[in-house]
């Protein structure tokens, strides 16, 4: 069986140095032209064995190493969210990923993200700890092997570095990985490696491709074995050429694609069935996303391949769905009722009571989803396509019961006039972003603040438990109303709140006004010593001077403090609470459970 080449992604935080990690490798500077600085659409890179040899050769030679793999197919992802564009039943595209962590950072939120998609993917990686140029004091020796850099560096600037390599071990560690500074690696099947680079210098970019490539040799063959058959790929991106109409970016990651090939890929309506017209690929060393020179034309590629393919009635293809040829002598509607079950899956409208998700690609919808789902946010709608006038009603459906899910996150999509206007009109909230990690991190931001707000809003409502104290000596009017002074031994005293006597819980009516040194308060807090005046009760004959009263709370606020509140309410407003509830349940057994 052939041997095909890795198929590689790189994942990482946003700014770890993914793009320029690689640019470094490929000399070419695809990362200025990037929306925010960060890689947004997958291209992918082949770097031939010639190559290779180039840059690892001397390494190897030393090693008494050969390298047996014909190349390695770099796919540049905007961190995890597109690497799940490379997606495949049962697993993904990709054979081993390189996850970028920057070393004076270490683990930020997007790379515990990364971690578990590579972990729900299984898919195995190394780690690039980049960035080793910032650490203090570290001089830099241009595109040097990281060992041959660190030797001559000083004690201190080693012992800095070699604590934050510890830092970053530990955190893996806790996450239950075993890790470690690659050339101290005995096991690579038990431990995983940690190359320290420098995208900018270019230190270190040798080990790692060294560490790429042997471990691609010594562990993954079986994998990269290559079925003679048709073939099968994931679409990358569908993107309009000049003069060609619209294509489709694609990995081919088995058999072989053929000119003329029957293909069948998943489409926003119903699989799309079309003849391929043409296949055109980079140049070797070559971007797929924005190359320098045209495409050159082949009548067919063999797997691992990344090629753009001219075909007709591409309208409606949907980047991240599943790409199958079919073989001669079968009929078509075989894989189209597998591509159909695939892409039902992912478009998920489960829940009743969700938000409306839409996107760019499948595989941007499907990470989305994804990560949504780690946060416990439910998903009405998901679908590819710009916000249309129907998303917004369906939204407003949803944020009749439950506000907080009644939104729209919009990924990379425009936001079609009239549903602007409805949005407008209907109060529902649009979140719009081109960078995944910033339009999950400003619903989920939004989502808090708005849910804190409302809980402060309905506490605001609710009769809070109080403790007083008739304080001796402090009456100074006994009747009509009632005025004297209390000590709050515990929560609030708000005028309109209702009193009862400890001992007897006897109702001895509603405050009227508080004050303090003569002035009127809205409310009075434990450790105050205020007035009060009350209509209803004669000082001596219904309360009495160091009488304990209570907050007459109401069953249904008590109810409420108890179990959805507690966390908001103060020590000693949860102690007063405790004491009311117990004192009520004295009478009546099961009082506000």
């Amino acid at each position: 069986m052939p041997i095909r080449q890795p198929i590689v992604c790189v994942l990482g935080h946003v700014d770890t140095g993914k793009t320029l990690l690689l640019d470094k490798i490929r000399k070419t500077s695809v990362q200025a032209r990037e929306a925010g600085g960060i890689t947004q659409h997958i291209g992918a890179s082949f770097f031939p064995v010639e190559t290779l040899k180039q840059l690892i050769g001397p390494l190897l030679s030393t090693l008494k190493g050969e390298i047996e793999i014909p190349g390695l197919l770099i796919v540049d992802t905007p961190g995890h969210e597109a690497f799940t564009n490379l997606r495949r039943r049962g697993g993904s595209v990709a054979d081993i990923a390189i996850l970028v962590i920057d070393i004076l950072r270490g683990f930020e939120a997007q790379t515990y993200e990364c971690i578990e998609i590579l972990k729900a993917r299984k898919t195995p990686f190394i780690v690039a700890v980049n960035k080793i140029d910032r650490v203090p004091g570290w001089k830099s020796q241009a595109a040097a092997p990281f060992l041959k850099a660190y030797a001559s560096k000083d004690s201190y600037v080693k012992e800095d570095l070699d604590n934050k390599l510890y830092e970053i071990m530990g955190t893996f560690s806790r996450l239950g990985f075993s890790t470690e500074r690659f050339d101290r690696i005995k096991d690579f099947t038990s431990t995983i490696a940690l190359v320290p680079t420098s995208a900018k210098t270019g230190e270190g970019i040798t080990e790692l491709l060294m560490v790429l490539v042997g471990l691609a040799q010594q562990y993954l063959k079986k994998q990269l074995q290559t079925t003679a058959g048709p073939a099968k790929g994931s679409v990358l991106e569908v993107k309009e050429e000049p003069g060609l109409g619209l294509t489709l970016n694609t990995i081919i990651y088995d058999g072989t694609l053929q000119k003329d090939d029957l293909i069948v890929v998943g489409g926003k309506e119903k699989p799309i069935v079309t003849r391929i017209r043409a296949i055109l690929v980079p140049k070797p060393l070559d971007e797929i996303r924005d190359p320098r020179d045209r495409f050159s034309s082949v009548d067919s590629v063999f797997a691992a391949a990344g090629v753009k393919i001219v075909a007709s009635g591409l309208e409606g293809a949907l980047a991240g769905a599943p790409l199958y040829a079919v073989p001669s002598g079968e009929e078509p509607e075989k894989y189209a009722k597998l591509v159909t079950e695939e892409i039902e899956k992912i478009r998920i409208a489960i829940e009743v009571e969700g938000i409306v998700l839409k996107a760019d690609t499948l595989g941007s919808l499907e990470a989305i989803a994804e990560i949504l789902k780690q946060n416990s946010v439910p998903v009405r709608i998901a679908d590819v396509g710009d916000v249309s006038k129907r998303d917004v009603i369906e939204a407003s459906v949803v944020k009749e019961h439950e506000p907080f899910y009644g939104v729209i996150l919009a990924f990379n999509v425009k936001i079609l006039p009239d549903a602007e206007e409805e949005a407008e009109n209907r109060g529902i909230q649009v979140f719009k972003e081109q960078i995944i990690y910033h339009l999950i991190d400003n619903y989920l931001k939004w989502l808090k603040s708005t849910s804190e707000a409302k809980i402060e809003q309905e506490l605001e409502k609710l009769v809070k438990p109080g403790k007083i104290r008739i304080m001796a000596g402090y009456v100074f009017r006994r009747a009509k109303p009632a005025i004297f002074g209390v000590e709050l031994l515990g929560g609030t005293l708000k005028p309109k709140y209702l009193l009862v006597r400890a001992e007897d819980g006897a109702d001895v009516g509603e405050v009227q006004q508080i004050q303090d040194k003569g002035k009127a308060l809205s409310e009075a807090k434990q450790g105050m010593q205020v007035a009060v005046s009350m209509d209803k009760p004669t000082v001596g004959r219904h309360i009495f001077e160091k009488d304990i009263l209570y907050v007459k709370v109401p069953e249904p606020d008590a109810k409420a403090l108890l179990t959805t509140y507690l966390d908001k309410l103060t020590a000693d407003e949860q102690e007063v609470l405790k004491e009311y509830v117990e004192a009520m349940r004295k009478k009546v057994p099961f009082w506000a459970a």
